[in-house]
């Protein structure tokens, strides 16, 4: 079905909170479905332009799942609502947090304006998916922003239809907007949003297309004869998503609309880093032992992540750190925490091509903390690696991969058994070794080190001519000759070893 076979509605209701990430979020969890009402004069096809008023800052998107009415409802059960929907659909339930105070609850203004509810492209047909199967995406700019499904709905679709039926006819066409995950945040003109509502595990993994809104600015004021817009710190900080996004208290993750890749700071000269192709190369040369020994003469003796092997042999790794990390499980914290697009599944789902992943899971070997999903994906984005100091699950299917991840071996159990993840893209403990986001990560057979990455090029160049030093010493001994002297090299063996080294760089101009 096309957009243009989506008719207009009768009615649009929207459900305030439903998603468990989303109510963890906002820190409350409803016993019972609370729903308003949006104008149908708010409806938008994909492809179209919404004005943010003159005025305002915090206009807000929200990725959601809509049912289509097909065969009215009134009065049905539970299990009969989901029979009463002929289709479901991607919108996006824009509101303006600028003008919340003037709708005292009811969103007539904040979410009632014109172009508020995108629709659309394509309605994908109830009777062929699960609705607990249903997936929703919100892209801001190309990057991916809001991801969960429908099996985590604090109230399934079936109970909506039956809630609204018990007061009111449901009729042929009408809109339900089944409420937004964790993620929805802030937009300003010239961004693009993207939302698409799948099916992923159904056959031909039906999908509704991207609903495409671009956001313009407006031009004409608000007049003095009604409530003009107004925000505090309590409004942003819900409309960005939380006080650090809002730029209300330190940043503990990563703010929205940072791009995948981009790394916070990190101390001195991490900015001005560059992990160039060039040093990827020259650094894939040098052994990790060796770079052990340069940084340990300069002060760095905890750089090392203890406990962990790759589990391919002879697999080396280079790239800089995107870091995610774990707590210990705690029943109230997981169900906040656990569900939904939550700390684990932004940082695999957004890690950039060459950087390596690394998980601090507190040496606790006893759970997997990533599986084969997971890494999956972190493979298909183009990551270096994955270091976690824990366990793995689906060991065999993982090692299958071509992407090497390091670790503490193989567990069969979930990752709720010992742990919540928590926050990406912080300072970590992985393996007793303090890991920064964009620090410099080498791995080969002997292990993982992190370089600081002020450290990398004074370090790389010491440890090249150490193994080119190494590289002579063992032809000597292959040659026959002995360690005494030779290992480390006295002043005899060193004048042979720098003539041999003029030899092979030939004759200078």
């Amino acid at each position: 079905m096309t957009t243009d076979e989506i008719a207009t509605p009768g009615k649009i209701i929207a459900v305030h909170l439903n998603y468990r990430s989303r109510a963890a979020q906002r820190g409350r969890t409803p016993a019972a479905p609370s729903y308003f009402l949006k104008p149908t004069s708010s409806v938008a096809a994909s492809g179209s332009t919404l004005e943010r008023p003159a005025g305002t800052e915090l206009l807000a998107f929200e990725g959601e799942i809509a049912l289509i009415i097909g065969e009215p409802a009134r009065r049905v059960s539970p299990e009969e609502g989901w029979r009463h929907v002929a289709s479901v659909t991607a919108a996006d339930d824009f509101g303006l947090y600028d003008l919340r105070a003037a709708d005292k609850g009811s969103n007539v203004r904040s979410k009632g304006g014109d172009g508020f509810t995108p629709l659309g492209p394509a309605a994908i047909p109830a009777e062929a998916v699960d609705p607990a199967g249903l997936r929703v995406r919100t892209w801001v700019n190309g990057r991916l922003v809001q991801h969960d499904t429908s099996d985590t709905l604090l109230f399934p679709f079936g109970q909506l239809v039956a809630d609204l039926s018990q007061l009111m006819t449901l009729e042929t066409g009408d809109v339900i907007l089944t409420g937004t995950p964790a993620g929805s945040s802030v937009v300003v003109p010239g961004d693009v949003v993207e939302v698409e509502v799948d099916a992923p595990d159904a056959p031909g993994a039906p999908s509704s297309g991207r609903l495409v809104t671009t956001i313009t600015e407006g031009t004409v004021p608000f007049g003095d004869f009604g409530t003009t817009p107004a925000v505090d710190d309590l409004q942003r900080e819900e409309a960005w998503g939380s006080a650090e996004a809002a730029g209300l208290a330190p940043v503990a993750e990563p703010v929205e609309g940072t791009a995948p890749g981009q790394l916070p700071s990190t101390g001195a000269g991490s900015e001005e880093f560059e992990l160039t192709h060039d040093l990827r190369e020259r650094l894939s040369g040098v052994g990790v032992a060796t770079l052990s020994v340069a940084l340990r003469k300069r002060g760095y003796h905890d750089v090392f992540i203890e406990g962990v092997s790759s589990n391919h042999d002879g697999d080396r790794i280079v790239g800089r750190a995107r870091t995610l990390r774990f707590i210990p499980f705690r029943p109230d914290l997981f169900q906040r925490h656990g569900g939904g697009f939550n700390a684990q599944k932004r940082a695999f789902d957004t890690v950039a091509p060459g950087e390596v992943l690394v998980v601090e899971a507190r040496g606790e070997r006893g759970t997997g903390t990533v599986g084969d999903v997971l890494a999956l994906r972190a493979q298909v984005r183009g990551a270096a690696g994955i270091v976690t100091d824990g366990g793995v699950r689906d060991y065999d299917v993982v090692r299958g991969f071509e992407l090497p991840v390091f670790s503490q071996g193989a567990h069969p159990s979930v990752l709720g058994r010992r742990h919540v993840p928590w926050e990406t893209d912080v300072t970590i403990a992985c393996g007793g070794a303090a890991v920064q986001p964009g620090d410099v990560i080498v791995g080969d057979g002997d292990g993982v080190i992190v370089i600081p990455p002020a450290l990398v090029e004074e370090v790389l160049a010491e440890a090249e001519t150490q193994e080119r030093e190494d590289a002579w010493v063992a032809e000597q001994v292959a040659a026959g000759a002995s360690v005494d002297g030779l290992f480390p090299m006295n002043a005899e063996w060193r004048v042979r070893y720098e003539a041999a080294l003029r030899l092979a760089q030939g004759p200078t101009s």
